[in-house]
């Protein structure tokens, strides 16, 4: 994985929109643990990936110290040696003298080399520095998103699962609503009421006859009074 593919999909991934994604989605539950899984995966690669440059980096700087720590060292030889040279000079050893500024300007080469090296990595650094630096932010983003993405889907599964309750709890009163008159405690109550109707039905048809009978009885008696005077009557005359 190059850096610029890094960088990209740190970039694409960070601005991603979460809220946008969830709307769009058919399931978002399913969607957002997809999204976490790709996540979780991306950010592992993409910190493999970034510390491997934050490291090529560390080499760069390091190298670039060493470069400028040479650079100093070999000024400070070639200023020994010139200084070296002078005196020997002074004391009229020309030749020894010759052989020290010889020794200062192999020193001056080297210093002006390290120094030359130094500054050929310097642009160098500094780009990979922001790349670095963009790459770690990119990183602390997408972590955010990866958290963000675990709140909404358990936010999202919570909510599911109270609208699947309440559901649950509409049906349940519904199927015991004793107001509705198809409910089977509507039907059983309609057919208590007829069976309390036809007892009292029941009831006044025994008391009617009843009443009849003892009405039949009276008119047996009178009719035996009527008898008995009439044979009074006749036995008087």
């Amino acid at each position: 994985m190059t850096k610029q593919t890094v960088l990209g999909r740190v970039t694409q991934l960070a601005r991603a929109n979460i809220n946008a994604l969830i709307d769009q989605a058919e399931d978002p539950q399913k969607m957002l643990d997809q999204l976490i899984r790709d996540y979780t995966n991306n950010i592992a690669e993409a910190e493999q990936a970034v510390a491997a440059t934050i490291g090529n980096l560390r080499l760069m700087e390091e190298d670039h110290r060493e470069d400028v720590d040479a650079a100093r060292e070999w000024g400070r030889k070639a200023l020994a040696a010139s200084r070296k040279a002078d005196e020997l000079r002074a004391a009229g050893s020309g030749v020894d003298a010759d052989t020290f500024d010889n020794l200062a300007k192999v020193a001056l080469g080297r210093q002006l080399r390290s120094e030359q090296e130094a500054k050929t990595a310097e642009p160098t650094i500094a780009s990979q520095t922001v790349v670095v630096d963009k790459l770690k932010s990119g990183l602390g983003t997408m972590k955010d998103k990866l958290a963000q993405l675990k709140s909404e889907r358990d936010g999202l599964v919570a909510r599911a699962a109270s609208a699947r309750a309440q559901n649950r709890m509409t049906d349940a009163v519904k199927s015991i609503d004793v107001m509705d008159p198809t409910s089977e405690l509507g039907r059983f109550e309609d057919k208590v009421r007829r069976e309390e109707a036809r007892a009292v039905g029941a009831q006044e048809l025994a008391a009617s006859s009843l009443d009849a009978q003892f009405e039949q009885l009276d008119s047996l008696g009178d009719s035996a009074e009527v008898e008995a005077r009439l044979a009074a009557l006749k036995s008087a005359s």
